[in-house]
């Protein structure tokens, strides 16, 4: 399951007038991490920490237009301002997309661009083979929430104390997330379960959150 190349994927992307994207390049980054911890306070711990430091970008995230790793990130601008990051990563062995990371600078989040970049590397997604995608969402605020759930992504659950935040000036605490997913396979190529292979609160499970 490769990216699609640059020009293409960034095409999808529909913003408003004034606003545009680009593929991470090294000349970003510092750039990228000093504006996260002033758009995302609560990114100085836990499993999106690692977008504070610089060497997990040079090892981990395709840089300056390579395609050649398993994260890419997205760098949003006003005129000549940074003023947001998507970031998601590919799982090729099963054809997944996790959205990790997407923030948006204070004074431009009534833009509607989370919910424009969430359809346009959707569509991405769709055209490079994806067969299912996922974010977990924190429950402190509801615009990802709502976001997500206009764009006809299930809510599945949520992960008891998965992550790790700065709740509080110099307070860290485990933190519930929701999980949200949209399976962009075709019917026929999923199986699904049989309920004789169900325990009850298992099939009830199953009933409540498929009830189509």
């Amino acid at each position: 399951m490769n990216w699609l190349p640059w020009n293409e994927a960034l095409g999808l992307i529909d913003l408003p007038a004034g606003y545009s994207v680009q593929a991470l390049r090294s000349d970003h980054l510092a750039g990228v991490t000093a504006a996260l911890p002033e758009w995302y306070p609560d990114i100085t711990f836990g499993v999106n920490s690692v977008f504070l430091r610089e060497d997990f970008y040079r090892e981990r995230v395709c840089l300056d237009g390579a395609l050649d790793k398993d994260v890419i990130m997205l760098t949003l601008w006003h005129g000549d301002e940074l003023v947001g990051v998507w970031s998601g990563e590919r799982e090729v062995d099963s054809l997944v997309l996790w959205g990790r990371i997407v923030a948006v600078a204070p004074p431009h989040a009534g833009q509607g661009l989370t919910r424009r970049i969430t359809e346009g590397m959707e569509e991405c997604g769709r055209r490079m083979g994806v067969a299912f995608i996922y974010a977990m969402v924190t429950l402190r605020h509801r615009v990802t929430q709502q976001v997500l759930e206009s764009a006809g992504y299930r809510l599945l659950g949520m992960f008891p104390g998965f992550d790790r935040e700065l709740v509080a000036p110099g307070v860290v605490k485990r933190v519930y997330q929701a999980v949200y997913a949209k399976l962009l396979a075709p019917e026929d190529k999923v199986l699904r379960p049989n309920p004789q292979n169900m325990t009850p609160t298992t099939s009830a499970l199953y009933a409540l959150l498929f009830p189509d």
